[in-house]
């Protein structure tokens, strides 16, 4: 398997972490390497798969740097962007059930990875001034949000709040994102991708084929969000180029490296 995710079987249970130091920036070699990961835990046979990060990180979100990099090459643009839609599309088309363990914090892309999953489970801080946040933080970055990854977090807390969270760019802290649905359980950072495990496990004890029929029905509704008609890739390239998107991208990168 790539060395950017690291895999670890738990019976017929597969985690699947994401190893891209320091943050898990989303790059196309790394949506790639993931979608690979997820192809192959279905092709071995796996009833369930965990999804982590690192000890602090579930995912940063898309690579910023990486693609300014790209500049007006609009082809490696939309193939950076193709390679992140198409490893959410890979999670939320998973036949078998999927956790998100998250250990850390999970803005943007890494928190739209979470969204495609069937249940979040999150780490709470060990300093309580400084708490885990998780979020779709878009617009303090200067990128719209497309109507399809706007269904994934309305189907989750609901429309109203859906719109003043993306709208105002919020990052959600932990506490707070468990009172209002975003995840689902908050425990102790060590025992996150535990908790995920026996989650899945509670899970499989159930008729498997009942199951998995009952959950791709409820989860049709995120898999046709994810489909192109919602997502609408070229209008969102277009965006990019926008100046005040820019702007706004090249502030970011410079708060980086300070």
């Amino acid at each position: 398997m790539s060395e950017l995710v690291q895999t670890r079987d738990h019976g017929d249970i597969r985690e699947i972490r994401l190893a891209r130091p320091p943050v898990n920036a989303l790059d196309a070699d790394l949506c790639r390497a993931l979608i690979g990961a997820l192809n192959a835990a279905l092709s071995d046979g796996v009833r369930g798969i965990v999804l982590a990060g690192n000890e602090r990180i579930f995912s940063a979100g898309m690579d910023v740097p990486h693609l300014l990099s790209h500049g007006n090459d609009r082809d490696a643009l939309m193939d950076s962007w193709h390679a992140f839609f198409g490893a959410a599309r890979t999670l939320a088309e998973s036949r078998v059930p999927v956790v998100a363990a998250i250990s850390g914090h999970a803005p943007a892309g890494g928190c739209v990875l979470a969204l495609c999953c069937d249940y979040r489970v999150m780490a709470r801080s060990t300093d309580p001034a400084r708490p885990f946040a998780i979020g779709l933080n878009e617009t303090q970055v200067g990128l719209v949000v497309p109507e399809g990854i706007q269904r994934l977090l309305r189907r989750v807390v609901g429309p109203y709040r859906a719109e003043r969270l993306l709208v105002a760019g919020e990052m959600v802290p932990a506490e707070r994102a468990l009172e209002i649905g975003l995840v689902d359980e908050l425990i102790e950072q060590a025992g996150v991708t535990a908790r995920a495990i026996d989650w899945l496990q509670q899970l499989l004890r159930l008729p498997h084929h009942p199951m998995l029929q009952t959950r791709a029905i409820a989860r049709h509704d995120l898999v046709q969000a994810l489909s192109p008609e919602f997502i609408q890739l070229d209008r969102f390239v277009d965006a990019w180029h926008a100046p005040d998107t820019q702007a706004a991208l090249h502030a970011l990168v410079d708060k980086l490296k300070k």
